[in-house]
């Protein structure tokens, strides 16, 4: 059976309770077969709809999908990927009650309801911080992030938290762009939260730059594709010629798509170079959304956890 998609300018009222997942290209994700099997395994409604919203576009837009999702009584909440900031922007106003971490960062990935309120909250501090703790744990001493938005932004205040609680975190962060005004927004996010990692915000407009930079990591270094290219749009942040450190971890927050970063790292495993994908973030930024839009508890680990990830497996 195909996945219902909308456009913001095809949006119908749900002829029962729904679920939806505002992104890109939603009906190309194999969340729209995962969604009803983890919502029969946990009891929840079933229906996901897809609701596909243009890069980058206006306000209005935004505006429109915020407010059908708030209107339409059928409509349980949401998933908001790539969308994020722009929708926070356009849509603030909307919402009845804003998450800390939503405030913080700017940005709404979870659109929810309790009581005839609307919530929006940020999610991708606790989804990207759980993912890396997992993949990551307490090493290494460089971090490279390429690509300064909003998934970027919300892994460093995870690494904020980190600190504070004196957990380990990198000795290095070095965030590169294409865009100056992002880096900007990011210098400024850790101004203002007393951000104590040290940080090189590097300005990255073509693919050659970020292989400089990565020349610059040392070994073991973790490397982050946090473009979004290899999913939204093709390609990599790097050209073929880049070089990884030695035993670096190259860690794409896609799980699909062409991943041609990972298909980099993983011609260069003869110098100990891991190639790991999006599937933790995946299952985490999912499960930690569905569990508050539907107020319930999903666990982040365990046995319960491992029975989700092997039904998205299967």
């Amino acid at each position: 059976m195909s996945a219902t998609v909308y456009t913001p300018t095809s949006l119908a009222p749900a002829d029962g309770p729904t679920f939806y997942f505002v992104g890109v290209t939603t009906g190309s994700s194999s969340i729209m077969q995962v969604f009803p099997k983890w919502a029969a395994h946990l009891g929840l409604p079933r229906r996901i709809v897809g609701i596909d919203v243009p890069l980058d576009s206006d306000p209005e837009t935004y505006r429109r999908v915020v407010q059908y999702l708030r209107d339409d009584p059928s409509a349980l909440g949401a998933l908001v990927t790539t969308h994020k900031l722009n929708l926070f922007k356009a849509s603030r106003d909307l919402f009845d009650e804003i998450g800390e971490s939503a405030a913080l960062l700017d940005e709404i990935s979870s659109i929810s309801k309790r009581g005839g309120r609307l919530l929006g909250h940020a999610m991708d501090d606790v989804t990207s911080g759980l993912a890396y703790d997992e993949i990551v744990g307490d090493g290494p001493d460089d971090l490279l992030l390429l690509g300064a938005g909003g998934s970027s932004l919300a892994l460093t205040l995870h690494l904020h938290r980190r600190q504070q609680a004196g957990a380990r975190v990198p000795e290095r962060l070095v965030v590169t762009n294409r865009r100056a005004g992002r880096l900007d927004e990011m210098r400024a996010f850790h101004d203002r939260i007393g951000f104590r990692i040290p940080t090189r915000y590097a300005l990255a407009p073509e693919p050659v730059d970020n292989d400089a930079v990565l020349a610059e990591m040392s070994t073991e270094a973790v490397v982050v594709n946090a473009t979004g290219l290899g999913k939204d749009r093709p390609g990599s942040p790097l050209t073929d010629a880049a070089r990884f450190p030695d035993r670096a971890t190259a860690w794409d927050f896609n799980y699909r798509g062409d991943l041609v970063f990972l298909d980099q790292a993983r011609a260069q495993s003869d110098r100990g170079v891991t190639a790991v994908d999006g599937w933790f973030y995946f299952l985490h930024g999912w499960t930690r959304v569905m569990a508050q839009v539907f107020d319930i508890d999903i666990p982040t680990s365990g046995p319960d956890f491992d029975t989700l990830s092997r039904i998205a497996r299967s």
